[in-house]
């Protein structure tokens, strides 16, 4: 009888199922970085828009004897700039249309609403006259897949004048 010689190493079929399932995983690699990339692309605008938006707010609440000065601003809309008699209101506008202009980003749009947050103050003294400020940024973010799509921050506080 003669002995068979053993032999060590792979057979073709074994290093075609080995070189299959690298290459599924090298996909899958690949697919999650891009994935990953369109995320980075998401927070950064997030995180722009929010300072942009908290740059407002700490604008206003710095000039907070004329908080009703900023009612109604909308970046896009010259109109709604404050009058010249509100000097600092109308500089902060202006400044930050600059800053939402030059943000990168596609359709940035700022608006500012402020509503007295007591409607009776004299009735009521102990509301103080606080108004509350809210600061909203829209802006178009492109995703993969979904296209263009309107994303929106908006910040609120209450602002009490000294």
């Amino acid at each position: 009888m003669t002995k068979l010689k053993q032999t060590n190493g792979f057979t073709l079929i074994e290093g075609m199922i080995a070189a299959a399932i690298v290459a599924v995983g090298l996909l899958a690699l690949s697919g999650m970085q891009s994935n990953s990339l369109g995320r980075n692309v998401d927070a950064k605008d997030l995180t722009t828009v929010t300072n942009l938006a908290a740059d407002m707010v700490e604008r206003i609440e710095f000039n907070r004897k004329r908080v009703a000065a900023y009612g109604g601003i909308n970046s896009m809309i010259v109109a709604t700039k404050p009058s010249t008699a509100e000097l600092m209101a109308r500089g902060d506008y202006e400044q930050w249309a600059a800053l939402l202009t030059s943000s990168g980003l596609s359709g940035v749009t700022g608006t500012v609403a402020v509503a007295l947050q007591d409607a009776n103050p004299v009735g009521n003294p102990t509301s103080l006259g606080r108004r509350l400020v809210t600061v909203t940024v829209t802006w178009s973010a492109t995703t993969q897949g979904a296209g263009t799509r309107t994303r929106t921050v908006s910040l609120s506080t209450v602002v009490a004048p000294e």
